[in-house]
């Protein structure tokens, strides 16, 4: 199969930032997370590696201006997407915009799909319509409380289109409205779009990977988290610095758990509700959800993931291969996974 494999480096993020914005890319201005969801070419080049391993000819297109005449031009059977863009709430949507424009295959979910729960306040929004657990929230456009949060503090603070713990600090938990306001003026003003302040919920964490489409899915291990582990200056969850500056490949933090160690009862009630969620909000191929439990023990989706991050070393902590690598996924294999589902679907295969 002729595969192309569509991607944003760090670098390709760092050079659309530049066309948008006069600088130099040295501005104190730019969020230090900038190029957070980019991927390296270490991570770029293992992709490819494995899916020429399975027999695939591959080649790589960088998401920008150029995307649409390569494609075009290459006509590939399948796109493998994996692009996350950076500007604007439907900028993990752009390469599957163009491959519908085009007619071509690709992996994962649809347009609308992505753009929903990338927008964090559209998708609870959806969730919460067809009774599925998420925390309450409310959208911040200016820096006011206006009347009073629809939940007791404490809340977490969060630019509202983000992804890989973008804008995600130790101290976006508040615990005051004082707080609350100092934390989404800081979100406003470095991310230029809205903020959501969402209850905090201080049950135990899971994230969960997924294949499958339709009502025909693999659930795979859970991972469950121990923020035990992080330093003691940390707040109980996975802030930028959690992931990005204490969790490095040279110094992995050990506070992932796969498979969870959870009673039978717990692991079904996350099961049904990552069902729930896939179904709610049309998932394909594959996703990550991340859940917390309240304070009724009741598990809560808070973030949707259906480009998951695919880090091919191990000690760099990257859940989905984490949990395949535990139902017995090579690589190789989940990839190759992710291209049988996506070509059923399209009649490839």
């Amino acid at each position: 199969m002729k595969i192309a494999l569509t991607y944003s480096t760090k670098e390709g993020l760092r050079k659309e930032f530049g066309k948008r914005f006069v600088g130099d890319g040295e501005d104190e201005d730019i969020p230090p997370d900038l190029t957070a969801e980019g991927d390296d070419l270490r991570t770029i080049n293992a992709i490819i590696a494995a899916l020429q391993s399975n027999g695939h000819e591959v080649i790589g297109i960088e998401a920008d201006d150029e995307a649409y005449a390569r494609l075009d031009a290459l006509r590939p059977t399948l796109v493998f997407n994996i692009a996350e863009g950076l500007f604007g709430e439907w900028r993990e949507s752009y390469i599957p915009l163009i491959c519908e424009r085009l007619g071509l295959p690709y992996t994962g979910s649809n347009p609308s799909t992505l753009a929903i729960c990338l927008n964090k306040a559209r998708c609870k929004e959806i969730l919460s319509y067809y009774g599925v657990p998420t925390p309450s929230f409310k959208v911040f456009r200016q820096p006011e409380l206006d009347g009073a949060l629809p939940f007791d503090f404490p809340a977490i603070i969060k630019p509202i289109a983000e992804g890989s713990s973008k804008g995600i600090f130790n101290d976006s938990v508040v615990w005051s409205p004082e707080e609350l306001l100092r934390i989404v003026k800081r979100t406003l003003e470095k991310y230029n779009q809205p903020a959501i302040a969402e209850k905090f919920l201080t049950g135990s964490e899971f994230t969960v990977a997924v294949f499958g489409n339709d009502d025909r899915l693999e659930i795979l291990p859970v991972i469950s988290m121990d923020y035990a582990q992080l330093p003691a200056e940390a707040q109980p969850f996975y802030s930028y610095e959690a992931k990005w500056v204490w969790d490095r490949a040279d110094k992995p933090l050990r506070i992932f758990e796969c498979p969870a160690r959870i009673e039978e009862r717990l692991l079904m009630a996350i099961q049904d509700v990552v069902r729930q969620t896939y179904a709610v909000l049309e998932i394909r191929d594959w996703a990550r959800i991340d859940l917390r439990l309240d304070e009724h023990g009741i598990p809560n989706v808070i973030e949707v993931n259906p480009l998951p991050g695919i880090l091919p070393n191990p000690e760099d902590n990257s859940c989905f291969p984490k949990a395949a690598r535990t139902a017995g996924y090579s690589y190789a294999a989940m990839l190759q996974r992710v291209v049988e589902l996506a070509a059923a679907r399209y009649g490839l295969m």
